[in-house]
Formats: C-alpha cells, structure tokens, sequence
C-alpha cells in the first residue's frame, strides 16, 4: 500500500468530490426539486389552512413535499442496512475502490434515468430518486475511509476541507453552464439536465477513483458477509472504550441529522414557502432560488477553509461549537422569512456554515480514530450513525408537512437538533487548538 501523503493520491481523492458533488447541487437542492415541485402540482387540498399539493403513491394519497421526504429516508435506511454487509465485505476482499465505483455507477444511471420522470408512473419515477440517493451516500461510505488511509492526522482538516471546496466548485460550475444553455440559449430541456449531471458523476468519477491506492486485505475469519455487521458491533465496543469519540459521536448524530436533513429540503422549503415573483405564464419565477444556492455553494467554500484554518487556532471542538450557533441563528431566521431578499441574506450564512461544519465534523472524527489498517470499519459505523439520522430527519419533516401543511414547523424540528447537538458538544474535550 503507497504511504501517506502523496500528493497525487491526495488530490485524486479530493477530486472526487469534484465529480460527484453536482449531484447534491443539481439534483438534491435546486433544479430536481423545482422540477419536481412543478411536475406534481394541481391536486390542490387544503391542511390546516394551508394550501398544499397532493400526489397518488401506490394507491394512497401524500403531501407531495412529504412523499418527496420519505423516499430520500427510504435510501437512507437501505444505506444503513447495507454498509456493513459492504464494508466488511471490502475489508476482506480489498474491494473498497471496487464498491465506491459500483454505487458511483449506480447513481449516476439513475440520475440519468430521471429524464424519463412522470408524475403518471409516480412510482417508477421516484425509484429513480431513490436509487441515486443510495448510490451518492453509497459511494460516501468508501470515499470518506479514504482520508485516514491517505492523510496523516496533522493535515486532514485541511485535505477534507479541499474534497468539500473543490466539490462546491466543479457543481456550481457545471450548474452555470447547465443555467446557460437552458435559459440563456434555450437549447437543452430541464430533463436533459439530469443526465448531463449523470454523465459529470461517472466520467470524472471513474478517472479520479481509479488513482486511489488499495488497502491490504484482511486475513478472512467468519463469515464474509457477517463480518461487516459483527465489526460494527465489536467497533461499538471499541468506543465505549474511548469517551471523548462516543461523546462526539452523539454530539454528531444529533447535529448532523438537522445539517444533511436542512440540506436536503432547502430547496423544497424555498420553493414552496417564499414569495418569489411571477412570471409572464403565470408561473413562479424560481430563478432568484437558484441563484442563491449557487451563492451558497460559493460562499461554502470559504467557509470551508476558513473553519479549517480556525481550528487550529482555536481547536476542531470550538469551531464545531461556534457553527452549531450560526446554524440555530439561520433555522431561527428561516422560520420568519418570506420574500426573495430575505432568503438572499439567509442562503449568504447558511453557505459559509455549511461547508465548514460538514468538512471539520469528518476530519474531527478522523482525528479521534486509533491508528489501524481497519479505516472501512470505523467510518462505516461513521455513515451508519449519519443515515440512521438520515432517516429520523426527512420523516420527522415529512411528518410536520403532513399535520400542519406547512414546513415551517419543520424547521423547528430542525432547531431542537443543532441546540442538542450543541449541548452534547460540551461534553467533548476540545483538541487541535494552539498552545
């Protein structure tokens, strides 16, 4: 196995996430759920006063927004069940690399699949959604138990905080060239987007991964495909051993389940609770929404590198701490907004938050590892804890959505996470600071 490090093992796994980041911008936060939205409008019900799109799933009715919610959850729980088979399977077969292209291939294709998106074949569209979800966190689980394998402890705040940046400036790129082509030149559809997006992923996707080095197998013992669940057991265990990763592991877990799940519905949230203009057929104007989550992707990355440069000064538990603030302030503020401007001011701090606070948050726990050859393990427990959040999030929005009619309540849901989180962090001793 080639030592830590290297440059171009370094730079290679980063670009990952140039590759595979345009699908989070494109698909998960602006132009699918616009399209999605527009797509299962006109059953139109009332819920609590609030007016509200209904859609047929498999004969019963759902909140459109709410359906939207519980298929992302479904991938999730699928993530979870299977990143341990995965894992322990990789570890024992050196098939890590090979895994991380299976489920880059698998969401891309879906990506794809959704030019074919029909309200009227609900189900077989939203199979789509829910394949290229799984296959986007799918990938995450062998490409994050890269950065311990390839970096040593000192600089993978730094490293990890590249993969985001670079990852926020090959989507807002390929979203801009895809803006231009739709609106500007008016020469390509929005379905066909979709599978610009899909071939971005695996084109790139497939020449970065391939430099990724192997790890060194291990000598099998028990069952290949019961390895991986007693590994994550036995990786359990091994924390309750270590009481500052289980303290911040909980801390994550909750914090991190209003992050991703605020990520995921933003769009959606924007779409339908902000009043944007009208357009000449009588339409929403959502352009104003996509701008400003392109301004997020770039504001992200400065706010990635400046929360790395900020931990070392001040320690990777502080910083955490110190985000988890700004992101209670911008739930809080999101609650209130109504029009376009405000959402503006909203999208500017949400931006530099958010690439700060998922970037440290794995290069914290990356640094609270032992040393070992069994980094697949580790952060396969790491996704696990992260989908199962994954899960409870999107179904406690799509929850709120469907009593109340609205998704307001469902930010205040998303502000109990980041006070919790917050609090569990106090727990934690802080680390990385300079003395």
């Amino acid at each position: 196995m080639q030592g830590k490090n290297n440059p171009k093992i370094m730079n290679s796994w980063a670009m990952y996430d140039w590759a595979n980041s345009v699908y989070s911008l494109v698909i998960t936060s602006t132009i699918f759920p616009i399209f999605y939205a527009a797509k299962t409008a006109g059953n139109k019900q009332l819920v609590n006063g609030n007016e509200v799109d209904f859609v047929v799933f498999f004969g019963r009715q759902f909140i459109n927004n709410e359906l939207y919610s519980y298929v992302f959850s479904a991938s999730f729980f699928v993530v979870v069940l299977l990143a341990p088979l995965l894992s322990g399977i990789a570890d024992y077969t050196d098939g890590k690399k090979t895994f991380l292209k299976i489920f880059m291939t698998l969401g891309s294709i879906s990506c794809m699949s959704l030019y074919f998106f029909d309200v009227n074949r609900l189900e077989l569209s939203m199979a789509s959604i829910f394949f290229a979800s799984l296959g986007f966190w799918g990938s995450l689980v062998y490409y994050n138990a890269y950065l311990p394998q390839i970096a040593t402890t000192e600089i993978q705040d730094k490293i990890s905080a590249k993969g985001f940046s670079l990852g926020y400036i090959g989507s807002v790129l390929l979203l801009v060239i895809i803006l231009v082509l739709m609106k500007g030149f008016a020469i390509i559809k929005v379905e066909e987007t979709f599978v610009i997006v899909g071939i971005w992923w695996i084109v790139f996707g497939w020449f970065f991964v391939q430099r990724l080095p192997k790890g060194a197998p291990k000598k099998k013992k028990g069952s290949l495909f019961t390895n991986g669940y007693k590994e994550l057991q036995n990786t359990f265990l091994e924390f309750t051993k270590q009481k500052q990763t289980l303290r911040y592991l909980l801390a994550f877990f909750v914090f991190n389940t209003g992050i991703q799940t605020v990520m995921l519905l933003a769009a959606m949230f924007g779409e339908k609770e902000i009043n944007w203009p009208i357009d000449a057929q009588g339409n929403k104007d959502t352009t104003g929404l996509i701008i400003s989550i392109i301004v997020i992707q770039i504001i992200a990355i400065g706010g990635a590198t400046a929360m790395s440069r900020l931990s070392k000064k001040y320690g990777n538990v502080r910083v955490l701490q110190f985000s988890l603030l700004l992101w209670v302030l911008a739930a809080s503020f999101a609650y209130f907004i109504t029009e376009p401007k405000e959402f503006y001011v909203l999208a500017a701090l949400v931006g530099f938050v958010m690439g700060g606070t998922q970037s440290l948050s794995r290069s914290t726990y990356s640094k609270l590892l032992p040393e070992t050859n069994d980094y697949a393990s580790y952060f396969s427990f790491y996704e696990v804890l992260e989908k199962i959040g994954l899960i409870i999030g999107p179904t406690l929005f799509g929850l709120a959505i469907a009593i109340t009619g609205t998704m307001r309540t469902s930010v205040l849901v998303m502000i109990s996470f980041f006070i919790v989180g917050l609090v569990l962090l106090f727990l934690v001793k802080n680390f990385g600071e300079k003395k």
